[in-house]
Order: structure tokens, then sequence, then C-alpha cells
């Protein structure tokens, strides 16, 4: 059974993307085929991954827009992990659905022929709660929220937990929030400790919180330069094992 899986927090640096690659990496090890799909017009997902995105000809805005077969714009990147790419038209899209009967579901359209073909769909969402992120919302049957460890970053959770509560209300009765995902995480410091301290104690009561923690590295900087995940790009190193251990947690919270 494939599972689609909008990765979504509007606050920015909360390592939404970084969690994508590094997780959609981690599962390909082990043999799970994953395709992410880039909603944000920052166009980081594809970027990360050496895409180069001046070049490409289709991307995610021409689906959005003009229904375009999304299956036309993948780009195979490893043996398990495909990517639907993005670019900086995305921007517009939103301007030009605005008048569009349920603009919101372009997304959720276009995926519908593929996503069997795969074990996760990975939707990459942008820092904001606009159509954009409403349409990856709606295409999903899980939500995943990557939360950095800082006060900030806790209050945007909970304004997303509103928003994710009217989309399954009004659009996706099924959407399904599958957890907070603590990252960056410096046990340096007090603050991230009380704020995850307080992520578990506030938030766990009602929704879950992944014991899987991903610990702050500039590693997590330097692989995108490579276009490689953390895992290949240093294999070894605790950052590589903090996303090993949140994939297998993840497969065993899908189930």
């Amino acid at each position: 059974m494939s599972h689609t899986i909008a990765f979504a927090n509007q606050k920015g640096g909360t390592g939404k993307t970084t969690t994508v690659i590094n997780l959609a990496g981690a599962l390909a090890e082990i043999g799970k085929k994953i395709l992410i799909v880039d909603n944000d017009p920052q166009a980081s997902l594809s970027l990360g991954f050496g895409v180069d995105v001046p070049t490409l000809e289709k991307t995610l805005y021409d689906v959005m827009v003009s229904g375009y077969p999304i299956q036309k714009t993948i780009i195979s990147l490893r043996d398990n992990i495909d990517l639907v790419p993005t670019n900086i038209y995305l921007s517009a899209a939103e301007l030009q659905l605005a008048g569009e009967i349920r603009r919101e579901d372009r997304l959720k359209n276009g995926l519908a022929r593929i996503k069997d073909s795969y074990d996760y769909v990975f939707i990459d969402c942008p820092p904001s709660l606009g159509l954009l992120t409403i349409n990856a919302l709606s295409a999903a049957d899980k939500v995943l929220i990557p939360m950095s460890c800082d006060y900030y970053a806790l209050i945007g959770v909970k304004l997303l937990l509103d928003t994710i509560g009217r989309i399954q209300n009004q659009l996706n009765p099924e959407l399904e929030i599958l957890g907070v995902i603590p990252t960056r995480f410096d046990r340096r410091t007090i603050h991230s400790k009380e704020v995850l301290s307080d992520v578990r104690g506030k938030l766990g009561a009602h929704i879950r919180v992944f014991d899987s923690v991903i610990r702050e590295s500039v590693r997590f900087k330097e692989a995108p330069v490579e276009g490689k995940t953390i895992t290949e790009y240093s294999s070894d190193h605790p950052g590589a094992e903090d996303y090993r251990d949140l994939a297998k947690e993840f497969i065993d919270v899908c189930k």
C-alpha cells in the first residue's frame, strides 16, 4: 500500500527539505521506492539533489496550472528515488489558479495515476499556508511536521495544527497527522533541551512526537552542495544514523 505524506510547517528553517531528502535516502537504502515532489518554488529539494533547475522544460508548475501529466516530469535520481521537480514559476501558480474550480485538488489529481507505483510519496511544502500547501494536504493521506527545537517553531506547529484541522473538516477528512519530528536539536544548549521537553509534554499528549531526534550538524548543509543525501555523503556520521533510526520508526508508524 502506498502512502502519500506532506511535510509541512509554515515556519522556515525547520528542516522540512532536509528531512524529505534524508529520510528518502535512508528508506531507499533499505529498498523502499520513493517519489519526492518539490512543491516549493524555492526548489531547494530539486537543487539538493543536484538538478539543473533553470534548464527544466516541464515541472510541477505545468502539472498544477495546465494539467500536464505528472509522469512526464519525473526525473530518476537513484535506483529507488524519483523526483517531480519544480522551479520559481511555481510561485505564480497561486495567482493563476485563483479563479479555478477545485484548484485545491490539482496536485491530488496529478498524483492519482502514479502514486501506487511507489511505497511512499513525499511532498515538500513551502513555508506558508497558501494554496500550494493546501494542495499538498488535500493530496496526502498523512502529514509529518518537522519542527526545529526552538521556541518560535513550537508556536508555528500550533498554528499549523489549526490549519490541518480545517483541511480535515472541509477537504480531506482522511488526512492523518503522523506526528512531529524534532529537528536541529543542539544538545549543547539548554534551550534546545527545554523546547524538546516542552514539545513532548504539551504536544505529546495529543499527537505523536517521534522518538527519533535529528541533531544539528553542518553536514546537512554540505551534503546538498554535492547533490547527495547525508547517508551518501557521510555514511558513518551521527546525522546519517539519526535518519536511519527515523526511517525504521517511520515504517513502523505508517503500518
